[in-house]
């Protein structure tokens, strides 16, 4: 009898250790999920995306759930499924990332034609202000959102010139800058911002048309490279499929594997020397 009380009274311990235990872990757990999610909320607030609290409360825990289950699936490994639960964290935040990346992007685009408005607002005789709720109305997502939020701004009594520092601080762009500083210094000088704007216009396509070159030329440096980092790799793989005895010498020979474990290096020190000299920043 006593044989078989023992397993029960364990039981109950272990479920009363894990019923006390229980309330401090919980709160832990969603004071660390609040963290995340106000973290998120604010990035999401610049680009103008609106998720009620809850459904991010949810799709937080719902991310590292569905990439683990999908791994389980796949692998049948428990601890992998761990891992990639894990993994399934930081989707949230890349996918954030990825959508602001994606906006600035955009919104570097359109300030060509944004430009070409806002001088033929000015020379139609609208006041700067004006001009802006022109490109607001004349112009898509995401310039008009961004020249919206600064006219709002301004109405609320906010000087233009902190709403337009405000900007360039939210869209991080070089052109933004360019635009930015032109306009201040022109409010504080008195100059000319239609002849400003159009100067800008022709600076900006030109330094587009020579960072479009330069990524062709940066891409087909990376490309020459990771071919020729593959082509090693599957000689070798031909080479070994057709005749296994060639590399016989380098798998039991020291000097071979010597040789081996040199070429390995090389070809990582060479895909590195390559990765480096594509990337040219202007």
């Amino acid at each position: 009898m006593l044989h078989f009380l023992i397993p029960i009274f364990v039981f109950l311990a272990f479920v009363s250790a894990g019923w006390t235990v229980y309330p401090a872990v919980e709160g832990y757990f969603l004071a660390w999920q609040r963290k995340r999610v106000e973290i998120i909320t604010p990035k999401l607030d610049r680009i103008f995306i609106t998720i009620p609290y809850r459904k991010l409360l949810l799709l937080d825990v719902a991310s590292p759930l569905s990439v683990g289950i999908l791994a389980y699936i796949l692998t049948h490994t428990f601890w992998m499924a761990i891992a990639a639960g894990f993994a399934g964290l930081v989707i949230p935040n890349f996918i954030v990332k990825q959508l602001e990346a994606s906006r600035k992007s955009k919104f570097a685009t359109q300030l060509v034609d944004g430009l070409m408005l806002l001088s033929g607002s000015l020379k139609a005789g609208l006041s700067l202000l004006q001009a802006f709720e022109a490109l607001v109305e004349e112009m898509p997502a995401p310039i008009s959102q961004e020249f919206s939020l600064v006219v709002r701004e301004n109405r609320m009594g906010i000087p233009l010139e902190e709403c337009l520092y405000k900007l360039r601080q939210r869209m991080e762009c070089e052109e933004l800058d360019m635009i930015v500083t032109a306009v201040l210094v022109a409010r504080e000088t008195g100059g000319d911002l239609t002849v400003i704007f159009s100067n800008l216009v022709m600076t900006i396509r030109e330094r587009n048309r020579l960072l479009g070159r330069v990524k062709a030329l940066c891409i087909q440096g990376k490309l020459q490279g990771r071919i020729m980092l593959f082509i090693p790799i599957i000689f070798a793989y031909g080479l070994y499929k057709i005749n296994p005895s060639i590399f016989e010498v380098l798998l039991n020979d020291p000097q071979g594997r010597a040789l081996l474990i040199y070429a390995v290096i090389s070809e990582v020190i060479g895909a590195v020397m390559i990765t480096r000299f594509s990337k040219i920043e202007i």
